[in-house]
């Protein structure tokens, strides 16, 4: 138990909690899963070091489940080093560290964040990483669409229009390949979603395959969105909030319900990174407005891959010049999710910190002509 004195051992949890966004914004995802599924213990005054101004560390035992810490057995010291170095850096607290951190095999913990995260790991069955590519393909994030047989054309094409958001969705009908079964590859996009929408067009009760998808998705706790398409939603469904919008306006819906989560918004800020023509610019910047908050990181995250890919930096979505209708640009969205005032540099054309724009105009105005 943490001794009162102990600030960085006490508030372990936080800590854990803010270095699995790093991990997330950053792409290290087996950092982050065990982190996220780790046990944590702390042992107190591990060392002392009384020449240094008397500075204690602490020990962190973080335990796995068998076959996340067997997946990382190999490079356990270099991860142990790592975790410890990257959870040093999150703190201030001049008098205690993290001295080192130690990784067991064991079972996982629950814990609100974690169960939030959608990473947690099912002990049930264990997803490959070839596998898990040969699922969703390309890095993105995982969402699952539940739907019935007749709408499958529907909900390729829905998969299909998710890509440009930065998502990768797996249709059971489009996506399963004829030689492989069928339920184990279903179970296994299951088993390695982050995301899952419940298609609900009539008769979808009727299907016993999709109420079970329902139930699993539920039971995982991943981000669950009801999609009504001519059906309410039922059940335990019935306690989220249904999205009501036709196939043509889904996309857009569907994200920016779960832009908000980490593994979503890095999966946009990669879409940013990767768009290639301005029409794909207006329709990311059309999620913009369903952002509700932003670490200071995060905000300098988007900025940057903003000013890194023309096609964003010049659509009129992300700029917020006419046709009107595309709205008032990034930066009057920056002002709104964090303190600091940006501005678009004229001489290079990027958003920058508004003091620097001031203050080369300052000095602009102290050149005599």
């Amino acid at each position: 138990m943490a001794n009162d004195k102990h600030k960085l051992a006490a508030g372990i949890e936080r800590y854990l909690a803010a270095l699995s966004r790093l991990y997330a914004r950053d792409g290290k995802r087996t950092l982050q899963e065990i982190v996220i599924n780790a046990q944590v213990r702390v042992v107190e005054e591990w060392t002392y070091d009384r020449w240094d101004g008397g500075i204690y560390g602490h020990a962190l035992y973080l335990t796995l489940p068998e076959s996340l810490f067997l997946e990382a057995s190999r490079d356990r010291d270099q991860i142990q080093a790592s975790i410890a170095r990257d959870l040093n850096g999150l703190h201030n607290f001049q008098s205690e560290h993290i001295a080192e951190v130690f990784l067991e095999m064991e079972v996982k913990e629950d814990g609100d964040w974690r169960q939030e995260s959608g990473l947690l790991i099912s002990t049930a069955k264990t997803i490959a990483p070839d596998q898990a590519k040969r699922i969703w393909g390309a890095e993105g994030f995982r969402l699952f669409l539940s739907h019935k047989t007749e709408v499958k054309r529907e909900a390729a094409a829905l998969k299909e229009e998710l890509k440009v958001f930065g998502v990768s969705a797996f249709v059971a009908h489009e996506d399963i390949h004829p030689t492989r079964a069928w339920q184990s590859e279903i179970e296994s996009a299951l088993h390695s979603m982050d995301g899952f929408v419940a298609i609900m067009t009539e008769g979808l009760h009727d299907s016993l395959w999709t109420d079970q998808e329902v139930g699993f998705a539920l039971a995982r706790g991943v981000p669950v969105v009801a999609l009504r398409m001519g059906k309410d939603p039922y059940g335990f469904l019935g306690k989220f909030q249904a999205l009501t919008t036709g196939w043509g306006d889904a996309p857009e819906g569907i994200v920016k319900l779960l832009i908000n989560r980490d593994r979503m918004f890095s999966a946009y800020l990669q879409a940013l990174r990767t768009c290639t023509s301005f029409n794909d610019g207006n329709v990311l910047a059309r999620v913009i407005p369903a952002i509700e908050n932003l670490t200071a990181q995060q905000i300098d995250e988007l900025v940057t891959v903003t000013n890194e890919n023309a096609e964003v930096r010049y659509s009129f979505g992300f700029r917020g010049n006419k046709p009107s209708q595309y709205g008032d640009g990034l930066i009057s969205h920056l002002h709104r999710l964090g303190t600091r005032r940006f501005a678009r540099d004229n001489r290079t054309d990027v958003i920058v910190p508004a003091s620097t724009v001031v203050r080369q105009a300052k000095l602009s105005d102290d050149i005599p002509f």
